[in-house]
């Protein structure tokens, strides 16, 4: 199925009835099923077989004045790559195709969406022209031209990879440019073998140290020499679009990889100490269906009321339990309710269409402050705000539930015991009295819903 983003068609879905391609009560229907499924009107048309792709894209440019490219037989420019990252190209479903002089074109399968469009200029330092492409045309083109040096690659499993070890990959007598790649290939997939969702990179006399945290411990798993600490850095950084000619401030970056045919995304955090940048890389899976997660009817029940309702939906468990995992979930549940949706994170760890995500910017003083004054201009329904700890947080989360939002947020706790314990604290009092619902994570196979009545009885 070939998707047409939201921006475009939503702006243009009603001349497609005034040119005849669709009925009103049919393009009424195909909207209510794109909202139901959880998807856009472009996809539901699609699906549905109402309109094909040839059709839809002839309309768009026509009614755009935008040429549409037909990016199957296409051979892109490979030197306009760098106007364009991995990440950002993955992300807002672009890819540039060519540059003449100051302008650059770029296929996009959503060419009214403006944000997107001032960002690339804004990175490329270029006019852009754009033209329309399918979505399934450019993620096709950006598999195919950004497999290259400048990625980390795809990365495959199996049975007989129980006893891989990233450093055999570091001894190797490869001399090649790309055997920096290759070691962080290892790295990451001995982390996918191993299971392990969060690991470091800590200076040493030697070296540059691995570390790989599981259930609160740290293992040590081996050593990159002094004489490649430098380049490995320096690619890892250039790998998560981070700077890395700066080492001075803290710097949060993201790294997409391909693991068995599943895109991975971590998040990369660089951190100044006083030996030399400590590096922080957590790996996240894309979510599940919330069905896959919550087998009980019930319980899914509570979800759908309480993201129906306005008050604080607290997912609450220990580190490294999938509490994000869990929220990416709910947040893709929330999509079947027609809702605006919206997030304040630190960094996405992955895209969720028709969720509007949004990421602090410290070095331009967007911070989670600014965020939270801002975002009822924005008026959401839902709204997923990243661990909120201090007491002006807890308000302006209280602020919100008033304003008859939404609000998702998570809670570091052990267990039950360990939650009670935090939240009898004074500041926690008119937080905790607007809860809604809490999901608790004690595992990744026992996850539990409380509704209303028991969080009071829990809490009390």
């Amino acid at each position: 199925m070939e998707t047409i983003t939201n921006k475009t068609l939503e702006k243009l879905k009603y001349e497609l009835v005034r040119d005849g391609l669709v009925e009103y009560d049919i393009l009424d229907k195909a909207q209510r099923l794109a909202s139901a499924e959880g998807i856009n009107i472009g996809q539901a048309l699609i699906s549905s077989g109402i309109l094909d792709e040839a059709t839809l894209l002839k309309f768009l440019e026509k009614k755009l004045h935008i040429p549409y490219v037909n990016l199957e037989d296409y051979s892109l420019d490979p030197k306009c790559l760098k106007y364009i990252n991995f990440a950002d190209a993955r992300k807002y479903n672009v890819i540039p195709l060519f540059k003449i002089e100051d302008v650059l074109t770029v296929a996009m399968a959503d060419p009214l969406d403006l944000f997107v469009i001032d960002k690339i200029i804004e990175t490329a330092e270029c006019s852009i022209e754009p033209v329309i492409s399918s979505e399934a045309g450019i993620l096709t083109k950006i598999d195919e031209y950004y497999n290259t040096p400048d990625t980390v690659d795809k990365i495959y499993t199996s049975a007989k990879d129980s006893g891989f070890d990233w450093t055999d990959e570091l001894h190797s007598e490869d001399l090649s440019e790309e055997h920096i790649q290759k070691i962080i290939r290892a790295i990451l997939k001995q982390a996918i073998i191993e299971n392990v969702h969060e690991l470091y990179f800590e200076q040493s006399d030697t070296g540059l140290n691995l570390i790989f945290k599981q259930q609160n411990r740290f293992e040590n798993k081996g050593t990159i020499p002094y004489i490649l600490v430098s380049s490995f850095v320096s690619k890892l950084k250039m790998l998560s679009n981070l700077d890395p000619s700066v080492s001075e401030v803290p710097q949060l970056g993201k790294l997409c990889f391909k693991v068995d045919e599943i895109t991975l995304i971590a998040s990369i955090s660089a951190f100044p100490t006083i030996i030399g940048e400590r590096i922080a890389l957590k790996i996240y899976k894309p979510p599940m269906e919330l069905g896959q997660l919550i087998h009980d009817e019930r319980q899914k029940q509570i979800l759908h009321k309480s993201l129906e309702d306005a008050g604080i939906i607290l997912v609450c468990g220990a580190q490294l339990s999938g509490k994000t995992h869990v929220i990416y979930s709910l947040l893709l549940e929330a999509v079947k309710f027609s809702k605006n949706i919206m997030t304040i994170e630190s960094i996405s760890k992955y895209d969720l269409r028709n969720v509007n995500q949004c990421e602090l910017n410290e070095n331009v003083g967007f911070n989670l402050d600014k965020a939270l004054r801002f975002i009822e201009f924005q008026s959401p329904d839902i709204v997923y705000i990243e661990g909120v700890k201090s007491k002006h947080g807890l308000d302006y989360l209280s602020e919100l539930v008033y304003n008859n939002k939404t609000v998702i947020t998570e809670f570091l706790a052990n267990n039950m015991t360990d939650l009670r314990e935090k939240l009898s604290y004074p500041d926690f009092q008119s937080f905790k009295s607007l809860i809604s619902c809490i999901v608790f994570i004690h595992s990744k196979d026992s996850i539990e819903v409380f509704d209303k009545d028991k969080v009071e009885k829990y809490l009390a």
